[in-house]
């Protein structure tokens, strides 16, 4: 399913720890706190479980959202859409 994860974390160590984590599960960078990815319920889990080892004890906040292609077609994009390289800078 396609699964949208958000965050807002205070930490620069631990923001960029979750972003490479993402990325290293495929997940692609649609904003800066933002990734998106198409996944099964075992590798949600599996990173839902990883997300939580990561931000223990920091100012953090993740949000996971699955979506249906429906609802993602749906969306609104005020705006450019930025494509991000692997360090998440604007190409």
């Amino acid at each position: 399913m396609l699964t949208l994860i958000i965050y807002d974390i205070t930490e620069d160590d631990v923001r960029n720890k979750v972003a490479e984590f993402l990325k290293s599960k495929g997940l692609k960078r649609i904003q800066k706190s933002a990734f998106i990815g198409d996944l099964s319920s075992s590798q949600r889990a599996d990173i839902e479980a990883g997300l939580r080892r990561l931000v223990k004890g920091a100012k953090a906040n993740v949000q996971i959202y699955p979506l249906t292609p429906a609802s993602y077609n749906m969306r609104t994009v005020i705006g450019v859409e930025f494509d991000y390289d692997e360090e998440g800078y604007v190409l």
